[in-house]
């Protein structure tokens, strides 16, 4: 009698750490919360068991609003030690909230080439048309598909794949929440199975641990603002990211706060609109143009939207870069 051998399902690290896609509501309570474990997921999911050999690992149980800095590095410091060992792909799940953030700053201490692919949930498992079952199932699709790999990190949402670099939050409640303006997925989920339509020049590696402490914050210019939050910020933080007007402009009363910030530590120029580049010398109509404030000393963030220009600098300034490394990293990355 013939045997005949079977070829081993290639291997899934799914790490929960919690957020909507593990909420379900409890003690007679109408809100939900995170129970779920990266066991009831997959369990939601039958179909994984002919996709990957998985193994699961509850890492955090918390919504997405409670996740730190320090949570992600150790998440990118156990996926590099898995994806050293042989690991094909991983699959995280957690809290819409900071997924965005998440994905991008995962992006940057994380250094291997097997897939990494975000995904969570709107709708709650106890939700009539609950979508964290198909995104989980898109996800681990993409995390075992060689053309996924040294993408770098995406995020599967409802059938569309995007990169870390240009994912945003677009919707507060809509399953359709993800989008990357400016750029557009990288791929989609067709007929159950990942296509790439392009693909993306990964960041510089940023050295793990990030072992000093340090605080950025984002200022954001408004219509007629007195700048009072630059005054309260000023003692407090070791960077300064500014989310500025258009394509990188603030207030007149603004400029020579944000100079003389500028002497002291890192102040980033990023705009506010969410897509598009802060500009270098095309206005220059005195305070607040973009030429006055990139004389002044600020950085340009280029096409990077605020909160990844944070989570930027944020992580150089955690690894010890000095200033002129900074400036380099924005450079590279922009």
């Amino acid at each position: 009698m013939n045997s005949t051998s079977r070829v081993p399902l290639p291997s899934v690290l799914i790490l929960s750490l919690g957020g909507t896609i593990a909420m379900a509501a409890s003690g007679g309570r109408t809100g939900v919360t995170p129970r779920l474990t990266a066991g009831d997921l997959v369990a939601a999911v039958p179909e994984l068991a002919e996709e990957a050999a998985l193994e699961l690992q509850d890492f955090r149980t918390i919504p997405g609003a409670w996740l730190e800095v320090d949570d992600i590095a150790a998440v990118a410091e156990l996926l590099n030690k898995h994806a050293a060992s042989g690991t094909t792909g991983f699959v995280i799940t957690q809290g819409t909230d900071t997924l965005e953030e998440t994905a991008y700053l995962l992006d940057l201490l994380y250094d291997g080439e097997a897939p990494v692919v975000l995904t969570g949930a709107m709708r709650n498992p106890q939700m009539a048309g609950a979508d964290g079952p198909a995104n989980v199932l898109a996800a681990v699709r993409t995390a075992v598909s060689p053309q996924a790999r040294d993408l770098g990190v995406l995020v599967a949402f409802a059938d569309a794949l995007h990169t870390a670099r240009h994912v945003q939050k677009v919707h507060s409640t809509s399953t359709s929440a993800f989008a990357s303006p400016g750029a557009g997925p990288i791929g989609h989920l067709v007929e159950g199975q990942p296509r790439f339509h392009f693909t993306v020049r990964r960041p510089e590696r940023l050295e793990l641990p990030l072992v000093h402490r340090a605080s950025v914050e984002v200022v954001e210019a408004t219509l007629g603002s007195e700048g009072a939050l630059l005054d309260a910020v000023a003692d407090h933080v070791d960077g300064l990211v500014v989310a500025a007007f258009g394509a990188g402009h603030v207030p007149k009363k603004w400029a020579q706060r944000l100079g003389d910030l500028a002497d002291r530590f890192p102040v980033v120029l990023t705009s506010r609109t969410g897509a598009g580049s802060v500009l270098t010398s095309t206005y220059d109509f005195g305070p607040g143009s973009e030429t006055d404030l990139l004389a002044r000393g600020l950085i340009n963030g280029g096409t990077l939207e605020p909160r990844k220009a944070r989570l930027l600098l944020l992580a150089l300034l955690r690894s010890g870069a000095d200033p002129s490394a900074i400036r380099a990293a924005f450079a590279a990355h922009c």
